[in-house]
């Protein structure tokens, strides 16, 4: 019974420890990323030099993470390569053109980005991928952004040097005094602007009631206006207008004939105004009238005879 008892407890020990490898073997992998338990096809690419990649690095088609780096070891039997063992998801299939390409982050990490090919044939599960040229973040940065950086430096130094020149001018200090200048006298003028409205405030506040009494004294003559003018308008309504405008026809008719009468030359007015003849023999016979009168001045006996008794 006792032989018994120690081998199962051997035996025990034993299963206990294997299952505590096997334990922490699939715990370290599942750490790293790596799902033993979930199916996976799986690809070689060879690189020159994987800098910053590391196992369970994702790989990625388009940014969307497709697998993950399972394995990196170098190639002895072709020296100066490194191969690296892909496994990406069951279902997907790679075209024979499709190349995958070894890219970092900004932080240095390394990862597998595929691109996919046009070819209608694809490349069977354990077989190589070509490998694409190196798409660092800091190669394409050296690459895209360094050349702009280098033609913008010159121009940044011509206005670095501007700068100096400008705040080495005196003239800039001059221009800095004369605006606290003017900034002074705007102050003063703002005070003035308020120190105006204080005092027309208080003259308002001492002549507004005057202005208002004014005002209602002016209101009170215009009422008695407004009366006067209802009284005379009253007083024209009773005038008799219908008769002396009557009155006024008639004798702008009278006018109008007595008009018409000098102008005809048939009428006695008209032959009055019209006739030279007429007009002659009254000029003689008031120059006869006139002599008459100067004579009977001179000679009144030959006309007046006085006789006494």
């Amino acid at each position: 019974m006792s032989m018994k008892k120690l081998i199962n407890k051997e035996l025990i020990i034993g299963v206990s420890v294997i299952a505590a490898i096997v334990i922490l073997f699939f715990g370290i992998e599942y750490l790293k990323g790596i799902n033993m338990f979930s199916p996976a096809n799986f690809y070689y690419v060879d690189y020159e030099n994987v800098s910053g990649l590391e196992v369970s690095a994702p790989v990625q088609i388009d940014g969307f993470k497709v697998g993950q780096v399972r394995e990196i070891s170098f190639d002895y039997d072709n020296p100066g390569k490194i191969k690296v063992l892909l496994a990406v998801d069951k279902k997907l299939r790679l075209p024979e053109d499709s190349y995958a390409s070894l890219n970092s982050t900004l932080m240095g990490g390394g990862y597998v980005e595929i691109s996919m090919g046009k070819s209608k044939k694809f490349l069977e599960v354990g077989s190589n991928i070509l490998s694409g040229a190196s798409n660092g973040l800091m190669e394409k940065l050296s690459k895209d952004v360094m050349p702009s950086v280098n033609s913008i430096l010159p121009r940044i130094d011509s206005l670095v040097y501007n700068l100096n020149q400008l705040t080495g001018d005196p003239a800039l200090g001059l221009a800095i005094k004369r605006l606290d200048g003017i900034s002074a006298n705007l102050n003063q003028v703002s005070l003035n602007a308020v120190q105006m409205s204080q005092s027309l405030n208080g003259t308002l506040r001492k002549d507004v009631p005057v202005v208002m009494a004014n005002a209602r004294h002016i209101t009170t003559r215009f009422d008695s206006v407004s009366a006067n003018l209802l009284t005379l308008s009253d007083q024209l309504k009773s005038l008799p207008i219908n008769s002396t405008m009557e009155n006024v026809n008639e004798l702008t008719d009278n006018l109008k004939k007595f008009s018409n009468q000098l102008n005809d030359p048939n009428s006695t007015l008209g032959l009055l105004t019209t006739d030279p003849e007429l007009y002659n023999k009254l000029n003689r016979v008031t120059a006869d009238i006139d002599s008459l009168i100067v004579d009977i001045k001179k000679n009144p006996k030959r006309y007046i005879s006085i006789k006494l008794l």
